[in-house]
Order: structure tokens, then sequence, then C-alpha cells
């Protein structure tokens, strides 16, 4: 996924680890979307804020905690306090697994894996502060986010990029639209959960991009971040809300999934394109 990024403002090669993109490319105003950075919080101009060093975590407290996956649940993990708003763009992939704080200098709840459903783990940075980078996490309860400890050194264990895309989905008005840089892409009409299963509302991301090897009802599937709010599982897994597509165009416009969102096959072509850890807002 990796040559789907664009980093206005980076320079190098996928591989190459912009570790002080994070906040100066913020800072710089490199990459702002047009809708406002309300999701991510900066320290005031010139202010000094001393980093706050991580609790230490033994190779066998580190074996104990609970990775976050779409498949785990972390009840002692933090909740998105900015559930509505759109950040500036800045994804994580933790190159190694990374301990998960509740907060800078806080107790570890778990771990973040490098890999998830078979393909890199991307997150969306949500807040900053020094030496440590809060992100939304894919794990149960819907909304968890958790502090990975980034000291900014030139080691190799984090790569922090930029993505310009922007999905946002309108259960109300039943509607997906994409941007670039602000710029629309598209905007369809899709299918949403039925009354019963509602398709969950908040900021998520685009946790994966499957293809299932004999597709029966949409040729991908993109599972989000979020999983569903009446179903505890579903199909056999952990009922993990996705978009994916669907074959009797009649669904769009309806209310009428378990709570994933059938989008027509030119949006699911377009979201195919677009790099894992993307944010995903959706709105009542």
């Amino acid at each position: 996924m990796n040559d789907r990024y664009r980093f206005p403002g980076l320079r190098g090669g996928p591989g190459r680890r912009p570790r002080a993109a994070l906040v100066s490319l913020v800072a710089a105003g490199a990459v702002l979307l047009l809708f406002g950075l309300g999701g991510c919080t900066q320290e005031p101009s010139g202010a000094y804020v001393p980093v706050v060093a991580p609790v230490p975590v033994s190779a066998a407290e580190f074996a104990k905690l609970t990775q976050a996956t779409t498949f785990t649940s972390i009840p002692a993990a933090a909740r998105d306090r900015y559930p509505l708003e759109v950040t500036d763009g800045v994804v994580m992939h933790p190159l190694t697994a990374q301990v998960i704080y509740l907060g800078p200098g806080e107790k570890p709840v778990g771990v973040l894996p490098a890999t998830e459903l078979g393909g890199p783990t991307w997150v969306p940075v949500v807040a900053s502060t020094p030496g440590w980078i809060q992100v939304l996490l894919p794990s149960r309860p819907d909304r968890s986010t958790g502090w990975i400890y980034d000291n900014g050194t030139a080691s190799t264990d984090l790569e922090v990029r930029v993505s310009p895309y922007l999905i946002q989905i309108e259960v109300g008005a039943r509607k997906l639209s994409v941007y670039e840089s602000g710029v629309s892409l598209g905007t369809w009409t899709v299918a949403v959960g039925a009354a019963g299963t509602p398709t969950p509302t908040g900021r998520t991301f685009l946790l994966a991009l499957l293809a299932p090897p004999h597709p029966t009802y949409s040729p991908l599937i993109l599972p989000l971040g979020t999983h569903s709010d009446a179903l505890s599982s579903f199909g056999g897994g952990p009922g993990t809300v996705g978009l994916h597509g669907w074959p009797d165009p009649a669904v769009f416009g309806q209310a009428v999934s378990n709570g994933c969102v059938r989008v027509p096959a030119t949006a699911l072509r377009i979201l195919s394109k677009i790099p894992l850890g993307t944010l995903v807002l959706i709105t009542s």
C-alpha cells in the first residue's frame, strides 16, 4: 500500500521515515484539509513541554498485554475525545509492535502489532505532545485510542506519513464522499445499516484491503477500525464494519445492511486506491 501515499512536503521514497514530519508538517501547514484541523492538538508556539518518559515494560509484561486488533477488546483504553472532528491526515505504521499507554507516562494497556488482517498496520494520529502520539485503535470498544512513545530519535520503530484523503459517510443521507486535499473525488448514494443493525458513527479509518479468493457479493472488502454496536460477532468474525460493493444496485439509498456500507463499483475502485490508515468520518 505504500505506493498509494502522497507526501506533500516530504522527500524520499518508501521506507524513508520522516520522523520530524509529525510536528513540522502540521506546524508549517503543508497538508491542510479544507475541513479544519480540530482533531489534532498542538502545543502553544514557543512553549517548552518536557518529554514524559514511558512506564517501563518488561518482556514478560509485554507478552501479557492484549494485542490491539479488530478481534480483541481493550476496555482500559482511553476513548476518543473528538469523535466527529477531522485530523490533519497524519498516519502511523509501527514497524515493530508498540506498547499502547493510557496516556503519556501512564500505565500500559495493550500492544499495537505491526500487521493487521495480513497487511501492515496503519492508524491515524489524532493528537500529539512532545515524545508521544495518540492514535485510533482497531479494537473494541469503538473509539478506543492509545498513546505511543516516540522520542524522535533515528530508531526504526515507527513510520509516519501523511494521507491527503478523507472519506465521509452520512448515514441519514446515505451518502459517501471522498476528498483528496479537500477536493471532491465524488459522492455516491450507498446502502447503510438497517434500524436494528445501524452503521456506527464517529471517526474511524481504513484498516485493511481484502480480496476474497471466491468473492460472492463484492470483489473487494475494506474493513474499518470500528464494529457493529448491535452484533458482537457476524459470519464467524468479530462484527467488524466495512466498505464493500453489492451486486444489486437497488439497495443503494436504503438502510438494509448489518452495519456495513455497500457502495457502487465506481466508488469501490476509488476507495481501493486510498492508503490504509486514512480517516473515515461517519456522521448521522
